[in-house]
């Protein structure tokens, strides 16, 4: 299930929807993006392919028939089949065998932009095996609206998506990412927001910037920037409550010694070329891939000499 839910929250309709004229849908498999929180977030392009679809695949089912009243969609006879993590290879087949004879089908999540931490993947990649179109109606993303509000550099992120449950999985995990040269973006239940905070601030580093965003788009959407270190006190004393994006700026780059990196490098050397070697290692680093190259270069000339 992802962050981006909660799309049904209005209830005001807007009359029956009537695609633009002169647009027909064509054939294939359409994923919509639909509202994280406000219901008004829906995007024209989203409304007329939903009108417009002959079948409808939704995470579930409720969410989408509320979100088509909203809009005054009517469903008009059309299937509308449940399609989620749990619903199997059954419905997939179903949904493939109508894009084979030419339907057009429209699959959307609870909340947000399907395969974003959603149901989708393993739809669009065999459809794509087929030679099926796939077709994208971009929109609403928690990933994006965190992002644009936290107030965290956006030129270079990482979107991690939930991190594991387990403490002990959840920390290799935030090892793995703490030499990540950019912004770090998390989605996160409200019940593990604040276990994942204290470890975040332990292993990033508690004076690492940071941002939670909670209930995003929706009437009491929240803000709270701050470094992990305090995030991490505020959410223990009073945990957060509805859809949590956890936003975590880049740490310092470390200080590494050139004679580290050569070490580094001749270890890698003996199973890897020399681009991918020094790309490994500026990686793990976090340093720029041109100056390791160099050293990767020189080590290489080395070796062969």
């Amino acid at each position: 299930m992802s962050a981006e839910r909660g799309a049904g929250g209005e209830s005001e309709g807007a009359g029956v929807w009537r695609a633009e004229e002169g647009r027909a849908l064509p054939a294939g498999l359409h994923f919509v993006a639909t509202p994280i929180g406000a219901a008004r977030d829906i995007t024209l392009r989203a409304l007329d392919t939903l009108s417009e679809a002959d079948i409808l695949a939704a995470e579930d089912t409720r969410t989408l028939r509320q979100l088509m009243r909203i809009h005054g969609i009517a469903a008009r006879g059309r299937k509308i089949l449940a399609y989620h993590d749990h619903s199997g290879a059954g419905a997939r087949e179903t949904l493939l065998a109508a894009l084979r004879s030419g339907a057009r089908v429209a699959c959307v999540s609870d909340a947000g932009t399907p395969l974003v931490s959603d149901p989708g993947f393993d739809l669009a990649r065999a459809a794509i095996a087929e030679g099926i179109a796939v077709h994208a109606s971009p929109g609403p993303s928690a990933l994006l609206a965190a992002l644009t509000v936290a107030g965290l550099p956006t030129d270079r992120f990482f979107f991690a998506g939930f991190l594991p449950s387990a403490a002990g999985a959840r920390g290799r995990a935030l090892e793995e990412l703490r030499v990540v040269p950019g912004t770090l973006v998390f989605f996160e239940s409200p019940r593990r927001a604040a276990d994942s905070l204290a470890q975040m601030a332990e292993i990033l580093g508690a004076d690492r910037p940071a941002a939670l965003c909670r209930e995003l788009t929706k009437r009491f959407e929240e803000v709270h920037r701050a470094p992990l270190g305090d995030l991490a006190a505020q959410a223990a004393e009073t945990p957060p409550r509805g859809e949590v994006v956890l936003v975590v700026g880049a740490g310092a780059p470390k200080e590494v010694s050139e004679v580290d990196i050569r070490e580094m490098l001749v270890e890698s050397l003996k199973s890897e070329s020399v681009r991918d070697a020094s790309a490994g290692v500026a990686a793990r680093l976090g340093l720029p891939r041109r100056q390791v190259y160099a050293l990767a270069l020189e080590l290489g000339r080395q070796g062969r000499g």
